[in-house]
């Protein structure tokens, strides 16, 4: 979704520089943090902290355990459904795609001993899941609590960048929704308490995805690095203009 952005910022006039790698020393007025893994190597930090102002410096651990709000132990009450799931981002899919480039170029994978990847598993109750489950680092438990439709599920996904921002409300037929699965949506507000949880959290430009779960928004994904689903790639590139003067406003506050 950045490039989106970034190709507008051009388009304005702004000059863009993409840097993969710690390499060279570049000189910026404002950086963008944009490393897609869970959790962004000490060496990026460090490095994005020498730029006067620097996008989500703060946001470097996305994971599971740090941002879910409906996570579940062993020792709870919850009686619902629950759903486990990989601790990293996106099933750990991006951390497993830079072990694989970096092997190919000859170099230490940048996340050795990396778990192997499992599908989402949905299970009646914290007692259908094995015991085992909860003792492992690498999966999270959380209450499967989608909101209800009766044509479907729904979930809702806040994307932002400065003071723009757009939230929806997708309705997709699957349990587990993702954008380009959805039949309808519909803009919605943003619950305060997820402003607070942003501020927190450290986010200049993201998505958030969260439900309404009886009266309260519930948090259950943080990207840094959020795509575009490719069905929807025409809407996500028509906002991008309003993101990018988000952007602007960043862009402004740092000097």
């Amino acid at each position: 979704m950045l490039f989106d952005i970034l190709s507008e910022l051009r388009r304005r006039g702004h000059s863009v520089r993409i840097q993969q790698g710690l390499s060279r020393r570049v000189s910026a007025d404002v950086a963008v943090l944009h490393v897609d893994a869970t959790t962004t190597p000490a060496d990026y930090i460090e490095y994005a902290s020498r730029f006067a102002f620097c996008l989500n410096l703060g946001a470097a651990d996305i994971s599971k355990r740090r941002i879910s709000g409906a996570l579940v132990d062993k020792g709870d009450t919850w009686q619902g459904p629950v759903i486990v799931k990989s601790n990293l981002n996106n099933q750990g899919i991006p951390e497993a795609f830079l072990n694989r480039q970096s092997q190919r170029a000859g170099k230490p994978q940048p996340f050795p001993d990396m778990p192997v990847q499992e599908p989402y598993a949905v299970h009646g109750s914290i007692d259908d899941v094995p015991q085992t489950i909860f003792d492992r680092s690498d999966l999270i438990v959380e209450k499967f609590i989608p909101e209800t439709e009766p044509d479907g599920y729904a979930a809702r996904f806040w994307v932002f960048c400065g003071d723009r921002e757009r939230c929806t409300r997708y309705v997709s037929p699957k349990q587990l929704i993702k954008a380009s699965d959805t039949i309808r949506r519909e803009a919605v507000p943003v619950p305060d308490q997820l402003r607070v949880l942003r501020q927190r959290l450290g986010f200049d430009y993201g998505k958030f995805d969260f439900v309404m779960h009886e009266g309260r928004a519930v948090l259950l994904d943080a990207n840094k690095t959020p795509g575009r689903p490719s069905k929807l790639m025409k809407m996500f590139a028509a906002g991008a203009s309003d993101l990018a003067d988000g952007f602007e406003g960043l862009i402004r506050r740092a000097g």
